[in-house]
């Protein structure tokens, strides 16, 4: 299991955790990876059996400790090597309404005001007049159709994880499907599939993704990289985050050549 990111928890305010929010990179953060210590168990299947109606409500609110999961998510992205700068993104979903890592700003810099907000069509909450992604405030990652897509397909996601690690792109490169060869994949939903290419940013990438992503919590991104989901949060102010989903690593000690020739064979 991987460090926690120490530099999260210093940062989340005293005032948090003296009303019990726990440190996102502990127990409540949207971990990119198989399900561990601090997971959320599996919620009710279908739409949340009333999570929604607990966590969020019609103005597009989103409670600060999500928004704090998904910082340390982000964050724990870039220190576990699996993005690079301000590449790969991370959402949440609270209701009908999508928080979302924005363009171009670097996750050390990042807190949780500066965090983008839509709704399920791209649209500023509450009402707002605006263009399709393009809301007041921070603009949301050039990703965002890709994000939008898998919840409109997945009512019962709640976090959404993408990632440009190089391994798994590299990998997806040479194979349409990576085989069940490791027992993670039954918490995938079984052998990782991978999306046809297409360009960053396009509904094209965004359906591609929801067809591989059928009946399977992960899949690939042809020559791009991962994508992920989770199940819904825990009580905001609970000890439970989100369920995580995929971490596609390179064999510790393994050389890159032969850790592809093992996924070809």
């Amino acid at each position: 299991m991987s460090a926690p990111c120490r530099d999260s928890a210093r940062q989340l305010p005293a005032d948090l955790r003296r009303a019990g929010v726990p440190d996102p990179t502990r127990r409540g953060g949207l971990r990119c990876g198989v399900p561990g210590e601090g997971s959320a168990p599996p919620g009710p299947t279908g739409r949340g059996a009333g999570v929604e109606e607990r966590l969020g409500g019609p103005d597009g609110a989103v409670p600060e400790s999500v928004r704090w999961a998904v910082v340390a998510t982000a964050r724990r992205t870039v220190a576990d090597g699996l993005v690079v700068g301000t590449s790969g993104n991370v959402s949440a979903r609270v209701g009908d309404t999508v928080v979302i890592t924005p363009s171009g700003v670097p996750y050390e810099r990042l807190d949780p005001t500066g965090l983008a907000v839509v709704d399920l069509r791209g649209r500023p909450p509450g009402g707002s007049s605006g263009e399709p992604g393009v809301p007041a405030g921070p603009v949301p990652s050039s990703e965002l159709p890709l994000h939008l897509a898998v919840y409109r397909a997945r009512p019962e996601a709640r976090a959404v994880v993408h990632t440009h690690a190089v391994h798994a792109t590299a990998v997806s490169t040479l194979v349409e499907e990576v085989p069940a060869v490791h027992y993670a994949c039954a918490a995938l939903g079984g052998p990782v599939r991978v999306a046809p290419y297409a360009t960053y940013g396009t509904e094209r990438l965004a359906g591609g993704a929801v067809v591989a992503l059928r009946d399977r919590t992960a899949c690939l991104l042809a020559n791009h990289g991962t994508i992920s989901l989770g199940e819904a949060p825990g009580e905001a102010s609970g000890g439970g985050g989100t369920g995580g989903a995929l971490r596609l690593r390179r064999p510790r000690g393994a050389g890159a050549g032969r850790a592809l020739r093992d996924v070809r064979h």
